[in-house]
């Protein structure tokens, strides 16, 4: 049984399409401060690792809930370099990679999460207003697309559930117009959008503001503890701190324990060049909502300020051996299935190119959602796992973190989600063979109506399976 698309596109519309475009995030063609790399001997309070959104958010924060003490974050390579200037900007309000993923795993507590995450999202909104940052913040909602019929029934059930408002065939193509579209689910207030690079450079500068000290080009190597105090091994000075926050997302731990913990999925994104009025009216697509389609392998899309589209998601591709490897950004295969499947969703945009193509590692875990834990005698926190779907969740990670270190009960350490902790994944050979057959059968059902094989039935007996 084919898809919508598997349908025929024209090689050569495929090939000219790209053939301008560039390697490299869009997001990231900005100007971006120096942050001068550590030197000599260092003694703070707190030692967050990594300058992403969870270690920005995580030295922030601690910033504000104790500002009479010293934070320094150090970051290996530039701010906002990794996954968070390289994903498509959505900021969603789940804390658990959806509904369905929270509710199969938690149900006892997913109406706490989902409150819970909303809260979040409000709270991030508001103080990034407070705080004076320029993301580029829009709260447009996000529209979720059937583009087979067993997916309607998906959404007509959701809308049932009160988790958005049901659109017919006509009214979906109302809001973009795409051949492909049979209805859709808009959730008004459950996402924003931003520009993830700015969002990443402007919490920085906010931590600036705030007192903490960045140091780029500073690389971790170790942590020994012991007594009162942590040591931080860097390529540069040793680090000594009373407490770290280890918010490396896809990178390999510098705790043994967490090494089975995660493994790198590699995520594909293109970006059109900017669209002119006529070329917008084509599509009529003026909400600036974030779109997203229903498969298991499922595209999500969005407009910049600028009327690119950002266009990714569909292959998720993981290498065998767990390795982070900037050549695997380089897979010709997949931007021209990309590409194909723009142009059959917007058959009407043949004469728009792509100017940027990249990817990103993204670090997954059992239950496709962050899990938290405390290590050397409580003195170091961690989170890991958010599966692609972090631009908001690590907010709410980061106070996690902070949470668990200040020792202090809240309703966040309360929760089981942040109690418990997934399975491992197994180490390779097994790793690679299950991830492989995994995404397969995940394939095969986008292709059966929905229906899942024995295997992914299976993986959903055990806690182990993954939907969109």
């Amino acid at each position: 049984m084919e898809t919508v698309f598997d349908a025929h596109v024209d090689p050569a519309l495929v090939d000219d399409s790209l053939s301008a475009s560039t390697p490299g995030s869009v997001w990231l063609e900005l100007p971006r401060p120096e942050h001068p790399p550590a030197r000599g001997p260092l003694t703070c309070d707190l030692l967050v690792i990594g300058g992403g959104y969870t270690g920005l958010w995580s030295a922030l924060h601690a910033a504000r809930r104790h500002p009479d003490r010293r934070i320094v974050l150090v970051e290996a390579d530039r701010i906002g370099w990794a996954a968070s200037g390289r994903n498509g900007g959505f900021v969603d309000a789940s804390l658990t990679h959806g509904f369905e993923n929270g509710r199969s795993r938690w149900p006892d507590e997913i109406d706490t999460l989902e409150a819970m995450g909303r809260h979040n999202l409000d709270d991030m909104q508001a103080e990034i207003a407070e705080l004076g940052l320029d993301t580029e913040w829009q709260r447009t909602g996000m529209l979720t697309v059937a583009t087979e019929p067993h997916q309607v029934e998906w959404l007509e059930q959701a809308a049932a559930e009160d988790r958005g408002q049901l659109l017919d065939l006509a009214r979906v193509r109302e809001q973009v117009h795409s051949p492909t579209y049979l209805a859709g689910l808009f959730s008004a207030d459950t996402c924003a959008i931003v520009n993830p690079a700015k969002l990443a450079l402007e919490l920085a500068r906010a931590c600036g503001e705030a007192g903490v000290d960045i140091h780029e080009h500073t690389t971790a190597r170790r942590i020994d503890s012991g007594g009162a105090s942590v040591r931080v091994h860097t390529d540069g000075p040793t680090i000594t701190c009373r407490q770290v926050v280890l918010a490396t997302n896809v990178f390999p731990s510098l705790l043994r324990r967490n090494r089975l913990a995660t493994v790198p999925v590699y995520d594909y994104v293109l970006a059109t060049e900017p669209l002119d009025d006529e070329q917008l009216d084509r599509i009529g697509w003026r909400g600036r909502q974030g779109v997203g389609d229903s498969a298991n392998q499922f595209h999500y899309y969005r407009l910049t300020m600028d009327n690119r589209i950002v266009w990714g998601g569909y292959d998720a591709v993981y290498h065998f051996g767990r390795r982070v490897d900037s050549s695997y950004e380089d897979r010709p295969q997949t931007y021209r299935r990309l590409a194909a499947h723009f142009f059959i969703t917007f058959p009407q945009l043949r004469d728009v190119r792509f100017s940027h193509r990249w990817a990103g590692a993204i670090d997954t875990n059992t239950r496709f959602c962050a899990h938290w834990g405390l290590a050397r005698e409580g003195r170091v926190a961690y989170v890991n796992g958010f599966t692609g779907l972090g631009v908001g969740a690590t907010r709410f990670a980061a106070d996690v973190c902070l949470d668990l270190l200040d020792g202090e009960p809240t309703p966040r350490t309360g929760l089981q989600m942040v109690r418990r902790k997934p399975l491992p994944f197994p180490p390779e050979p097994l790793a690679s063979a299950g991830i492989q057959a995994t995404r397969w059968s995940l394939d095969r059902a986008d292709h059966a109506a929905g229906r899942r094989n024995l295997l992914l039935r299976a993986l959903d007996a055990v806690g182990l399976g993954f939907d969109s």
